[in-house]
C-alpha cells in the first residue's frame, strides 16, 4: 500500500482548515479514503470547528429535492457555512448537469474560504466523466484543485484482503449478550 503518512500527519494539525485548503482523496475501493476523511472530520469537530459530512449523491439528493428557490438556497448553507466540508464517493454515480451545476455552486462559495475534502475514485481529468454534458465541470476543478492538498492512494482494497476464504468453515459465533427475538 502506497499512501504519503507524512502529508496525512501535517493535514491533521488542521492548518488547511484554517487557510481555507482543500484535500482530495483519490483511489480505488476500500483502501481507506472515507476513514481518512471521517479522521481529519473527527479532529476539526475536537478542534472546534463545524464540519458537515456527506457522501456527493445524499448532499445532491438533499440538495435536488428542494422545492423552491428560498428552500434551496437555506439548504445549500448547510454545505456552503462549514468549516470543513467532506464529500464522500465523487465518481461512483453519473450526476446529471443540473447536479454538477449545484456541486460548483457549492465548491464556487466555499473556494478560497473554507475548506473541503473530495473522496473519489477518479484524477480531475476525469471528473468530466461523472457529469457529462456540464460546462461548469472545467471551472468546478480549477477552483477546487487551485489550494488542494492531493492525496493518492494505491494498493489493494482492505475489503478484498479482509474477505471470508471460501474454503475454510466460518467462525464459531461468539456468545452475545444481545437477546435475540
Amino acid at each position: 500500500e502506497q499512501i504519503d503518512r507524512v502529508l496525512i500527519e501535517r493535514l491533521v494539525e488542521l492548518e488547511f482548515v484554517d487557510r481555507g485548503e482543500n484535500v482530495l482523496l483519490k483511489g480505488g475501493s476500500g483502501l481507506g479514503k472515507t476513514m481518512i476523511a471521517q479522521n481529519l472530520a473527527q479532529a476539526a469537530l475536537a478542534s472546534g470547528f463545524t464540519v458537515r459530512f456527506s457522501t456527493l449523491a445524499a448532499a445532491l439528493a438533499d440538495l435536488l429535492g428542494q422545492e423552491s428557490m428560498p428552500a434551496f438556497e437555506r439548504r445549500l448553507r448547510r454545505y456552503t457555512n462549514p468549516d470543513l466540508l467532506v464529500l464522500d464517493e465523487l465518481g461512483y454515480l453519473p450526476c446529471d448537469t443540473r447536479a454538477a451545476d449545484i456541486l460548483y455552486n457549492i465548491i464556487s462559495r466555499r473556494h478560497e474560504q473554507r475548506s473541503t475534502i473530495i473522496s473519489t475514485n477518479l484524477g480531475f481529468k476525469q471528473w468530466g466523466n461523472t457529469f457529462p454534458g456540464a460546462a461548469c465541470v472545467v471551472a468546478l476543478v480549477d477552483r477546487f484543485a487551485q489550494h488542494c492538498h492531493r492525496i493518492e492512494i494505491i494498493g489493494e482494497s482492505w475489503r478484498d484482503k479482509h474477505r471470508l476464504d471460501p474454503d475454510r468453515p466460518p467462525p464459531k459465533p461468539s456468545r452475545s449478550r444481545r437477546k435475540r427475538p
